[in-house]
């Protein structure tokens, strides 16, 4: 069976509102718990008012935060699934529905052209919306999750080698924690995402990926990963920042390691905040027309982290 295209754009226009207004629950029993293991009184008063402010956007059907950030998909493509018109019909699909739903919702229209600032008030434009495709084997269902992540600050990437070390690893992550709490580059808390292996702009996908599309209490299935991420985690929150940048214990609501096999050479690694607007929303589309919504992105399958040859 084929999949319409215009059940595709209504799921994506849905899937919009959605990542605007509710916060995944994974992410608000992580803040919560965050919030209940809070010494400092400030950040804890903080971490309360983010809760309430989540359930008042949710009540009342408005974004919960003004900075609606910059509209992105992420698209898992079942090897059997058939799309009416092609892919080329899917992106002008996903490409209408963020049009109406920056209207409709609304989100703010924060996509400019770099050079002249233009805004076409839509969050369309030259390479905007961003759609990123990974492929399923043995399904013919399409996935859709869109994220609405700021574009300004909150990530780096560094070059460390192999005599780096896991020691590296850490002085690289404490370091990028310090300097964007210390300036207001990242709202904390936050899930961190790190990106280690491949080439430079790999670690950096990676990063944003384990930051945005996998939910808080995730483990990374290779163990040296998964102890990795308890330790940059526990490390995190040992710095002396809590949220908002007030004093306190709760920088990091999670931690996300994704790996790459890379050069003999080096160990690039890239960090990313998805901030406390942690704004996702995913649906499974099947060839009936049927739709699924659901919080978990299922990105990071055993397929897409294949690891050698099949």
């Amino acid at each position: 069976m084929t999949i319409p295209a215009k059940v595709i754009e209504d799921t994506a226009r849905e899937l919009m509102a959605r990542a605007a207004i509710d916060i995944p629950p994974d992410y608000r029993d992580g803040v919560r718990l965050a919030r209940d293991r809070e010494t400092g009184k400030l950040p804890r008063f903080v971490l309360t008012e983010m809760l309430r402010n989540w359930d008042v956007a949710t009540g009342e059907r408005r974004p919960m935060c003004a900075d609606t950030g910059l509209p992105r998909y992420y698209v898992r493509l079942g090897n059997e699934a058939i799309v009416e018109g092609g892919l080329v019909a899917l992106e002008r699909a996903l490409r209408r529905a963020t049009a109406d739903a920056t209207a409709s919702v609304p989100l703010r229209p924060n996509r400019v052209h770099p050079l002249t600032r233009e805004d076409q008030n839509n969050n369309v434009g030259i390479h905007a919306p961003e759609v990123t495709y990974a492929v399923e084997p043995d399904a013919d269902w399409i996935d859709v999750t869109t994220v609405h992540k700021g574009g300004l600050f909150g990530s780096d990437y560094r070059m460390l080698f192999p005599g780096d070390g896991i020691t590296g690893i850490k002085r690289f992550f404490v370091d990028t924690l310090i300097e964007s709490g210390k300036r207001g580059l990242a709202c904390q808390p936050a899930i961190v995402g790190v990106g280690i292996g491949g080439a430079k702009d790999t670690c950096v996908r990676l990063g944003k990926e384990a930051a945005c599309l996998r939910v808080v209490g995730s483990v990374n299935p290779d163990p040296a990963a998964a102890r990795l991420e308890e330790e940059l985690t526990a490390l995190g929150n040992y710095i002396g920042i809590g949220a908002m940048g007030f004093a306190g214990t709760s920088m990091v609501v999670a931690t996300h390691v994704e790996l790459a096999h890379t050069h003999t050479g080096g160990m690039p690694i890239a960090i990313h905040q998805f901030c406390l607007s942690s704004r996702r929303a995913s649906a499974r589309i099947h060839p009936d027309g049927c739709v699924e919504f659901h919080h978990d992105p299922r990105w990071f399958t055993d397929y897409y982290r294949r690891a050698g040859i099949e």
